[in-house]
Formats: structure tokens, sequence, C-alpha cells
């Protein structure tokens, strides 16, 4: 099956009608058709995070996730939850902290902390390192990625660092 298969699905909000490869996964549909380039490709396997977006309000590896099985769903990417102003508060915590390094890891970074905060508001140091394990940052800045994510907690508990 080589022949482009016709998607429909809704993208940080906006419907998305599109004919797609069905080889073609997620990361390169919101990069290459969408220009939704925060959404990186690091390994291409899964492993690194970089890819991480959410669909129908679960975090997901981009990279392992075909553009046709999102037919019908709701993709958000860090694009649509910065916009919004959703993580405005953990963008400023990154910058803050110098949480953001060279930045590729950043997009998926914020997203999946943003998943943990949505999730558990009060977690521990122990619990933002596991949530975040499956991330990597290349530059190793992994320290300050949890002090942000803790000092976001915080101060959204009202209990500010």
């Amino acid at each position: 099956m080589t022949a482009p298969v016709p998607i429909q699905l809704t993208v940080n909000g906006e419907r998305v009608e599109a004919q797609v490869l069905p080889r073609l996964n997620l990361a390169d549909f919101l990069r290459d058709q969408l220009g939704l380039t925060g959404t990186h490709v690091g390994c291409e396997h899964g492993v690194c995070g970089a890819c991480t977006v959410r669909v129908d309000g679960e975090i997901v590896r981009a990279c392992l996730l075909l553009a046709v099985q999102t037919h019908g769903m709701a993709v958000e990417t860090i694009e649509g939850i910065s916009d919004s102003g959703e993580v405005a508060d953990l963008q400023a915590a990154f910058r803050m902290r110098n949480a953001l390094q060279c930045g590729y890891c950043t997009p998926a970074m914020l997203m999946t902390a943003q998943d943990l905060l949505r999730h558990e508001p009060a977690p521990d140091r122990e619990q933002i390192r596991e949530h975040l394990s499956g991330n990597y940052c290349r530059c190793t800045g992994y320290h300050a990625i949890i002090d942000a994510v803790e000092a976001t907690a915080l101060a959204r508990r009202g209990e500010a660092s």
C-alpha cells in the first residue's frame, strides 16, 4: 500500500485534512506537512522522547505513531499548548532555572512535565525524575530541568520556592 490515504484530525484545535502515505510517522507529518517544527525527531525509535506530543490527551512518541493512526483524533503539540498559555509558567521556570540548554529537548520536556503536573500536582523530585526519564537532554541539563518542574509545581500550589 503506497498510495496516499486521506486523514482528518484536529491539530492544536484546528481541523486538518491531508493526504498522507501510510508509512509516514506523525512527527514527520507535523513537521513537514504542517510546519510544526517544535516536535523534534531524535532517535526515531521512541527512546529519546524528543517527539513527544499529546494525542487525545495522552502523551505519545510521534515517531512511533503513523499519521494515519491519528485519523479522527486530537493532536496537541508544543505550539498548541504554548500558544494557549497552558505551559507559560513552566516555560518561565525553565528560563529562570537555566533549564533550556540548547533547546532541542525543551519542547518535549515541557510536554512531558506538563503531563506530570496535570496528573500529579505535587510530585517530589524522584517522581519528576521518573516521569522525565524517557526524555533525553543532550546537554545533560537534568538538574536544572528538575528544578524548573519542581518550582512550577510549588508555584501552582501557591508554595513558591
